[in-house]
């Protein structure tokens, strides 16, 4: 599977020094294995969904959670084929060198709501894939798909069809999964959890922020805040309908009002996700 190299727009920045500068920041203030914090990327530690509720057993069995040798889970992803696990670019990425994890490092959990619990199994990573042009989640191109070494006995999720527009509407609601924090303070979470949270207009994420793309991104949540997912939820999946349609990228902090959540469009690159 071979993501294409990609002409960048640039209608929806205020131009290369506002992209510099957030990078710049994110820098300074610390990165994380989940994003990083700046003003349009989410806080520097682990996290989990805020304002919503656990998830029944069973219920999502194709939501996997990533994590290192260790067994220290850092992001989300969801289980597209028997092999494959969709997930954020930054995931695979090491905060603090900068590059790409080696596939040796990283393992996905399946089959467990309860990190704690024995349930499922972890399954070495065989490889990984992301855009030739990812540089930083703020930029776009934050998606990657990671091939399992072997493959599992559970149920998949579908995918959003290339160009699909309907699930990115304003208003249409989602659902997001993820293990951590309940806000930005609150500990790591152990069982996985869901929230709701509708679709918001791209003006709404222009104005919270500036390396917005709407080609390429959406974001989601309610304009007081309350209800988000939150660093280390990273990669994880919202889901519409039954159907994939983005994951975790970045925001500013947690739930905060004015600063909605920033997810992949996955419409963007379905069919380059579907290559093998």
């Amino acid at each position: 599977m071979r993501f294409r190299r990609r002409r960048r727009g640039t209608t929806h920045t205020a131009g290369a020094f506002l992209r510099v500068l957030v990078v710049a920041l994110v820098t300074l203030l610390g990165t994380s294995t989940a994003a990083a914090s700046a003003p349009g990327a989410r806080a520097p530690v682990r996290a989990r969904i805020v304002g919503g509720e656990q998830v029944v057993r069973g219920q999502v069995p194709w939501v996997v959670a990533l994590t290192d040798v260790a067994g220290r889970q850092f992001c989300g992803g969801a289980l597209v084929a028997v092999d494959r696990v969709v997930t954020a670019a930054h995931c695979t990425m090491d905060p603090a060198s900068g590059r790409a994890r080696p596939p040796r490092d990283l393992r996905a959990v399946v089959g467990r709501k309860d990190l704690r619990s024995p349930q499922g199994r972890t399954v070495r990573v065989a490889h990984v894939r992301r855009p030739a042009d990812y540089e930083h989640f703020t930029r776009g191109s934050d998606v990657a798909v990671v091939t399992l070494a072997e493959p599992v006995d559970l149920p998949t999720v579908d995918m959003v069809r290339q160009g699909e527009t309907a699930p990115y509407r304003p208003g249409v609601t989602g659902t997001v999964y993820g293990w951590g924090r309940t806000g930005e303070s609150a500990p790591a979470a152990a069982v996985l959890r869901s929230v709701r949270l509708p679709v918001m207009a791209d003006s709404a994420c222009e104005r919270a922020y500036t390396t917005f793309d709407e080609t390429e991104m959406f974001c989601a949540g309610y304009p007081e805040g309350g209800r988000d997912a939150c660093t280390g939820d990273s990669g994880g999946p919202f889901v519409v309908r039954g159907r994939l349609v983005g994951v975790v990228s970045y925001g500013s902090g947690c739930a905060r009002a004015g600063f909605p959540g920033v997810y992949t469009r996955l419409a963007h690159y379905a069919d380059e996700m579907s290559e093998r």
